[in-house]
């Protein structure tokens, strides 16, 4: 038995009837990082010295009786999540350095529990991107082709345990960040209601949209991480205080009784033929399960990449403004006045892409542009909100792709922004609506490439759509296939 290939539950089995130690399956891990992290680059720092102290405490509880699912679990956290003592970079120069002095709510949450950290993630500069070719420390690149990109931003987490260099991970999602590397990576990912999972400690992109979320090897896994980060958190104004289920309970292996929505917005010129057809033979496949399909319309879904990047720039260049170069991170050794050094800070600390989305952002939320760029996409955020209220009055869930395409490859779309763009059409409106919703592996391209199924669900219903996501995943075992590094 290779022990880096175990998913959490299946790890969680050996822990409990001490036919392993969470140091044995630490070391597993150790080594996998060794053997493959050279080619695939998907942390940005490793600390397996961390590692090995939390296993040893992961046994001392296992051994005092308190273990949870997670207790001795080696995972991976994505850059933008505050880790006492450990550099959180977010994937920029201008954090090159930074070492928060408090956990992220999450990250406690994890420690509580008993899980062990590998180390920091790999992503696109401050979550920006859809390649994690944006990244200050270099492009991760995808396990199933060295050549093609992982998705972005949160890449490196996804590409982590596609690659077996962890056994699941934490991503964050502004637009379609965790969804959008699961499919390019075969795996599960999913975002939760924004709300659902505190954001304290996250260091924020895009306040309005921002959520952080599992990656994993399975729907179980995506449901037994959701139990220990899902919950209210007074440090979060965001965060929502209603009661989080079991969601282990909601999984089953039939869907009688649930009906999926398939939205027609969806399935329109751009989209590749193999992904057309890997995700309309997923919807036969649920349909068999004993769902029912209905054709709905979200009628406004054209319109939701305009709106998030207007909206999602001006909370960045918000956000972004407090990197100065005076309390913390990098400064440009330039000498010259104070108006210079902000300007020197922030031109050589930022990369391209965030340069971008600053410069964008600024130029929404300014005098004589607010009312006809900001202030209007905001209306129609609330328009895209309604629609899918209301196709939720007809079906349970509704059912997508996650990607208009498999993985491309790195540097294809790095020189055309509205390309690249382009790789989060059918994530975007998720994020705007504020609903969560998950990506499921559903086949592969003739290249050998993964492709996404996306399954959304209204607020809090992450339960209904893990149900349905844990049947096709049943029937079909897509999830099981891992590439060959």
């Amino acid at each position: 038995m290779q022990l880096h290939t175990l998913t959490i539950h299946e790890a969680h089995e050996q822990l409990k009837k001490k036919a392993l130690s969470s140091q044995e399956l630490t070391q597993s891990f150790l080594k996998r990082i060794e053997e493959v992290e050279a080619r695939v680059k998907a942390y940005i720092t490793l600390t397996p010295e961390q590692a090995l102290e939390d296993a040893k405490e992961a046994d001392r509880m296992i051994a005092r009786g308190e273990m949870t699912a997670l207790t001795g679990i080696p995972l991976a956290i994505k850059d933008v999540i505050c880790t006492k003592g450990i550099a959180t970079t977010c994937a920029s120069k201008i954090l090159g350095k930074f070492v928060p002095f408090y956990d992220a709510t999450i990250y406690r949450r994890l420690k509580t529990a008993g899980a062990v950290t590998l180390g920091k993630a790999n992503m696109d500069e401050f979550a920006m991107g859809s390649s994690t070719e944006n990244s200050s420390f270099g492009p991760t690149r995808n396990p199933w082709d060295l050549s093609t990109i992982p998705g972005g931003s949160s890449g490196g987490s996804a590409a982590a345990v596609a690659a077996d260099e962890c056994i699941a991970s934490l991503g964050t999602d502004t637009g379609g960040s965790i969804r959008q590397p699961a499919s390019c990576c075969g795996i599960v990912g999913l975002k939760p209601t924004y709300g659902r999972v505190s954001r304290f400690g996250l260091i924020a992109f895009g306040s309005s949209l921002d959520q952080i979320g599992p990656l994993t090897k399975d729907v179980r896994d995506a449901a037994l991480m959701m139990n220990v980060i899902a919950g209210y958190d007074p440090k979060d104004t965001t965060s929502v205080n209603t009661g989080v289920p079991d969601y282990t309970a909601f999984l089953k292996d039939d869907l009688a009784g649930v009906t999926i929505g398939v939205p027609r917005e969806y399935f329109v010129a751009g989209i590749e033929a193999e992904v057309d057809t890997a995700v309309r033979e997923a919807i036969e496949a649920l349909k068999d399960l004993g769902a029912n399909a209905v054709e709905i319309s979200l009628p406004h879904t054209d319109y939701a990449l305009s709106v998030y990047y207007l909206i999602a720039p001006a909370e960045a260049s918000s956000n972004l403004a407090r990197y100065d170069g005076v309390k913390y991170g990098f400064r440009s050794s330039d000498k010259g006045d104070l108006l210079n050094m902000y300007k020197r800070s922030r031109s050589e600390g930022f990369g391209p892409e965030v340069k971008r989305r600053i410069m964008l952002g600024t130029y929404a939320l300014s005098a004589g542009y607010y009312d006809a760029y900001y202030k209007k996409a905001s209306q129609v955020r609330t328009l895209i909100k309604k629609d899918f209220e209301k196709a939720f009055q007809t079906c349970d869930v509704i059912v997508t792709p996650t990607a208009p395409t498999p993985a491309f490859r790195i540097g294809e779309k790095i020189a055309d922004p509205l390309q690249m763009y382009n790789s989060d059409v059918f994530t975007i409106p998720v994020n705007l609506a504020g609903i969560p919703a998950s990506s499921i592996p559903c086949g592969f391209s003739s290249a050998g490439l993964p492709i996404g199924l996306q399954i959304i669900g209204g607020h809090f219903s992450e339960g209904k759509i893990m149900q349905v996501a844990h049947a096709y995943e049943q029937q079909t075992g897509w999830h099981k296939k891992r590439p060959l590094l």
